[in-house]
């Protein structure tokens, strides 16, 4: 799409400073913009590349601006600014309505004119598929889910039965949304499987990475709020609720019937136990090790930075010691303690 700076600038509600003229078409990194490319500079430490960049104009701060030589784009959160330019600069084609000549269609299901079946997908008896949305090449949507309107499955995602996904949804390729999940009761040295009979139902503008997986609930459901987003590579246990614009990084995994609040960020490779409480505005760093429930709004960390190999070798060694050098201190504290009561010192 081609569009003038100032147009732009009108449609962003950001100040324009320089040629209003300007005609961009795509958006790009500052070191490799042409001169139809509109950039950003989100982080001071690569404003050296501002004076270099062929950038038609670049969205900035105001404190940034001064060091510019060309067109800019003022905001005070040029990210987010650059973020809807770039949906602006680079619209998602239209959904067109229909269903491929190779997808399998129940036909009990019940799917909207506008809506578009891709091919190779299945759709099962009773399925629901909303207004405007696009289930991509060779998609599952098991019976009885529902799919709201302009939500979006691009490929290979699979919709277990029953299954609930809210408004503008978007579900990369491997999703699994609402499989049985990982419950079993021992008898003797076999395991049985537990039935899960709940759903997974996923609220409205959520978004789930590539090969995420969310297990529908044992018995009530596994529920993940409005404007949601999880990132690839991430296990949502049974029964799991998550609160609304929570965002959780790769490769992390949540185990059963923990409560998550609102407005939480969970960086990558962080790892929960099940039935924990997480309030609101509840923030961890990446390869925490959540075993407690943290109520309290706050930022969390735990596991080990990296160090050099060989000073982590030492203190791998030192590790196996820790508990005789606690037993050592508490037996010397107890000996210090006698000694000052002998000597009529007390705790002085």
């Amino acid at each position: 799409m081609e569009i003038s700076l100032k147009e732009l600038a009108a449609r962003l509600g950001a100040s324009l400073r320089g040629d209003g003229e300007i005609r961009l078409t795509r958006v790009a990194q500052l070191t490799d913009a042409t001169p139809d490319s509109l950039s950003f500079l989100g982080d001071p430490k690569y404003r050296r590349h501002l004076a270099e960049t062929h950038a038609g104009a670049v969205i900035l701060t105001a404190a940034d601006a001064e060091h510019a030589p060309g067109a800019v784009l003022v905001s005070d959160n040029p990210y987010l600014t650059f973020a809807r330019a770039a949906r602006i600069l680079h619209p998602r084609d239209p959904v067109v309505g229909g269903v491929h000549p190779s997808a399998v269609v129940d036909p009990t299901a019940r799917i909207d004119p506008s809506a578009w079946i891709g091919p190779l997908s299945v759709v099962e008896a009773e399925a629901e598929i909303g207004p405007g949305a696009f289930v991509g090449p060779s998609c599952v949507i098991g019976r009885g889910v529902r799919i709201g309107a302009e939500s979006r499955l691009v490929a290979r995602v699979t919709l277990c039965e029953g299954t609930v996904v809210g408004a503008r949804a978007l579900l990369h390729p491997g999703a699994v949304i609402g499989r049985e999940g990982f419950g079993f009761a021992k008898d003797g040295e076999r395991w049985e499987r537990l039935p899960q009979i709940g759903r997974a139902v996923l609220g409205d503008d959520v978004e789930i990475g590539a090969n995420t997986s969310v297990d529908r609930g044992a018995i009530g459901d596994t529920r993940i709020g409005d404007g949601v987003k999880l990132d690839n590579h991430i296990q949502i246990g049974h029964n799991v609720e998550i609160g609304d614009n929570t965002a959780i990084a790769a490769n992390t995994g949540i185990s059963g019937s923990t409560r998550i609040g609102r407005n939480c960020t969970i960086a990558g490779a962080v790892g929960m136990a099940g039935h924990l409480e997480i309030g609101d505005h509840v923030h961890f760093t990446g390869m925490a090790m959540v075993t407690r429930s943290f109520p309290e709004p706050g930022l969390y960390s735990s596991g080990i930075p990296a160090m050099p190999s060989a000073e982590w070798r030492r203190n791998v060694a030192r590790f196996r010691h820790l508990d005789e050098l606690t037993r050592r201190v508490k037996q010397l504290e107890a000996s210090i303690k006698t000694m000052k009561q002998t000597t009529g010192q007390g705790d002085c």
